[in-house]
């Protein structure tokens, strides 16, 4: 498995599919795809990804049932990395500020998100 995943939109929104499901055949696959594709598109879509590392797949009856093998948090946090040195220029900063100024983001997970960079702060502060 690669070091740093790389995906495609149209592969992340079928790893996103298989995380949420935790399997799926090709028909499955298709069926919650944000767009409108064909089979062969969706299937041209997990067998790229199969080759890269990212799923697996089993025999099922006549289809294939694909598994992720790749980690939501390690697929996220590359694209995430990715997001940050491209559009923010490498800026947390500018990234968290674009983050909770453009979304509507719930005074709890705001709270959540305040620890987080606390605990964050007191690590570096120990010696």
């Amino acid at each position: 498995m690669p070091d740093e995943p790389r995906l495609t939109d149209r592969e992340m929104d079928a790893m996103s599919i298989l995380w949420r499901e935790g399997s799926g055949t090709v028909s499955e696959v298709r069926e919650q795809f944000p767009d409108d594709l064909a089979y062969t598109t969706v299937l041209w879509v997990l067998q790229t990804l199969e080759e890269k590392g990212f799923v697996r797949h089993e025999k099922e009856g006549r289809a294939y049932r694909y598994f992720p093998t790749i980690e939501q948090e390690v697929a996220g946090g590359s694209a995430l990395s990715r997001l940050m040195d491209k559009a923010f220029h490498g800026s947390a900063e500018m990234l968290l500020a674009q983050l909770v100024n453009e979304r509507s983001v719930p005074g709890d997970e705001l709270e959540r998100m305040r620890d987080l960079l606390n605990r964050r702060l007191a690590e570096r502060e120990v010696p």
